[in-house]
């Protein structure tokens, strides 16, 4: 038993030995002691006090309520006609120094009698008592102020920024790491496959061609397309028959730096295939042979946030995160942007209450969907110039100018509405004929493509004056600019907490293409499925409920979006690499599931049911398992 238990028991005792000697004159003392002795009985038989210490408190008891007993009929006595002779009964009789203090422990002042006239009876407390409530006072006390002593420390980091150096202190580490079962479904009435690639009667290539494979030997003398599909067909043909099961890993690290108030610098290594800007997944089967390690972040970035900390601006300059609010039609989520960007921001509600205690959640949480700079209650624009590829031989380099402009509001409680519209212009991207007996425009092939965006012959064996032997060209690119407009919409509904319910419409139209332009200067017309018709359309309904951050035990969300990509509304080589296994022209379905398995440890599960929209029948479905780990 506790002290505090004990501590109970002996206040119990007491009081009921001093009520024995205070009624003496009513009721037997007889009676008071059978009472008193069944219940030390009692408590030795729980364990609160041992015999000994029974045997000695119904002792005193006896002695104590006999000599309450006998003063009470003196001052009885005295009395006579009902006031006292002198003092209060009871304190008189208590030690020298402690009457007050028992008469202020029983809520009664010391003169109480004096005040009133009459007799007040109260609770004696013995001085082992009262100093063993004090010594259990005093540690729970003591417990309770070290843990909130502990958990300030930890919360404030004291003692820390002393013990370790200050560039230490100021380096916040970031990690993540994915291991991704994919499973991919090909439909068994897919067009392609060696026996099917060729020609149609209108002088369309059809088939799902792999174009940097067909690129990167595309100035050999067995260069022209036929023939390296011919040659070698698994590198030249997009897989569209075989159904295939892949492992695949992805692992990023990085670290971010506070140089000065506001400014601060990033880093991020991932795993990365060198060659694809929108996926850092390794394939696992690589026995023998090291991963491929590289810089997928690396930055400074300065945010001006005022005394009532509203953050006005932020700029970015490097290799950056994206800065823009948008969803996987247009960027894939691991896209990095390389180079600089500001986004200014103008506040309203300033001074409402509406902000108080609210906390933005992560804006790229749900995959594939990135909600911006989580400003609310603000008017934003923002602005960038990424260059995309730098040509030693051209003063005429490819590059992204973009920009955007929205609004950023709470509407009520912790439910937010995200509008943004955006432009983006590729300069330099589309592919220009060589001249005869030229390579000056070899540049315009494109670094990095996936699949769907119309390509056309950069040159052919009339340029190169019989080095390609095949009536097809040797190089090729993206026969269509891309300029495209952008608008988005998220309304984040917060009224089941925790939670969500979040709507995304999102729509992409590319102003671009001019069928006009690209037939002038193409005779041999496009290499693709429906001869120069325009198709620069995409949209995506998509409906996010559950938690906006799957962190914890439990934790959990499902989606659910429909998507339809036309071929040229939007560069291929960055848009969504899943859905579809990458690219354009397609359509499809997409339904998700996350669930929390630990702390910061979570499940994605995807399962995505797409078609081709222009050309052949092109089916694919995709499940992915992700298990994902951060800190």
């Amino acid at each position: 038993m506790t002290t505090a238990t004990k501590t109970l028991a002996l206040l119990l005792t007491g009081s009921l030995a001093a009520t024995t000697g205070a009624h003496a004159a009513d009721e037997t003392i007889s009676v008071k002691k059978s009472t008193l002795v069944n219940l030390v009985d009692l408590l030795v038989q729980r364990g609160v006090i041992n015999q000994d210490e029974g045997k000695g408190l119904v002792s005193a008891a006896e002695q104590e309520a006999a000599a309450q007993a006998a003063q009470a009929a003196a001052n009885a006595a005295v009395a006579g006609t009902g006031k006292a002779a002198s003092g209060d009964q009871t304190t008189a009789n208590l030690p020298a120094g402690e009457g007050a203090v028992a008469a202020e422990w029983a809520g009664e002042p010391a003169n109480a009698k004096a005040k009133t006239g009459k007799i007040k009876h109260v609770v004696y407390v013995p001085e082992f008592v009262k100093k063993e409530i004090r010594d259990q006072v005093r540690a729970e006390l003591k417990a309770d102020v070290l843990q909130d002593v502990k958990q300030d420390a930890k919360t404030e980091g004291w003692g820390i920024p002393g013990a370790l150096p200050a560039w230490v202190a100021a380096i916040h580490p970031s990690f993540d790491m994915r291991i991704r079962f994919a499973d991919e479904f090909y439909g068994k009435e897919n067009a392609g496959g060696i026996e099917n690639v060729g020609i149609d009667t209108a002088g369309n290539f059809f088939g799902p061609y792999n174009w940097l494979s067909i690129n990167r030997a595309g100035n050999t003398p067995q260069g022209g397309l036929n023939r390296q599909v011919a040659l070698n067909p698994n590198e030249a043909i997009v897989n569209n028959q075989k159904d295939r099961l892949r492992l695949r890993e992805r692992f990023r690290l990085g670290f971010e730096a506070n140089i000065a108030d506001g400014l601060k610098a990033g880093i991020r290594f991932a795993t990365s295939n060198l060659n694809n800007p929108v996926s850092n997944d390794q394939t696992l089967g690589n026995t023998g042979q090291s991963y491929q390690f590289a810089i997928d972040r690396s930055y400074l970035q300065y945010d001006y946030i005022d005394d009532k900390n509203t953050n006005w601006f932020s700029l970015y300059a490097g290799r950056i995160i994206n800065p823009f609010v948008s969803t996987d039609i247009v960027y894939d989520p691991d896209l990095s942007f390389e180079g600089v960007a500001g986004s200014f921001r103008l506040p309203f509600n300033r001074g409402s209450n509406k902000l108080a205690g609210y906390k933005a959640p992560n804006p790229t949480a749900r995959f594939g969907i990135n909600q911006g700079q989580q400003t609310p209650d603000s008017l934003f624009l923002t602005l960038g110039v990424f260059p995309l590829q730098d040509i030693d031989v051209s003063v005429n380099d490819k590059w992204l100018y973009a920009g955007q402009v929205g609004a950023d509001w709470l509407v009520f409680n912790d439910s937010r509405f995200n509008v943004a519209a955006s432009y983006y212009e590729f300069q330099n991207v589309n592919a220009r004929r060589n001249p005869l007996g030229s390579h000056v425009y070899d540049w315009t092939a494109p670094q990095f493509v996936q699949k769907g965006n119309s390509m056309v012959a950069i040159t052919d064996v009339n340029t190169l004056n019989g080095v390609c032997d095949d009536t097809v060209g040797c190089l090729f690119g993206l026969a269509s600019e891309f300029k495209v407009f952008n608008a988005t919409a998220m309304f984040d509904y917060a009224g089941f907490d925790p939670a969500h319910v979040l709507l995304t419409v999102d729509y992409a139209k590319n102003l671009g293409y001019d069928k006009q332009k690209i037939a002038a200067e193409f005779q041999n017309g496009i290499v693709n499925y429906t001869n120069n018709k325009p198709r620069t359309m995409a949209y995506q309904i998509r409906v996010d409920v559950g938690q906006p951050d799957v962190r914890r035990w439990s934790d959990w969300s499902v989606n659910l979006a429909y998507r339809y990509v036309q071929r040229d509304a939007v560069l291929d080589a960055f848009t969504d690499s899943i859905f579809h296994l990458g690219g354009t022209n397609a359509k499809g379905w997409v339904a998700g599931v996350q669930y929390g398995l630990a702390k910061n440890t979570w499940l994605n599960l995807r399962w995505l049911s797409t078609d081709a929209i222009d050309g052949p029948k092109y089916s694919i479905d995709t499940l992915n398992v992700d298990l994902n780990a951060r800190f």
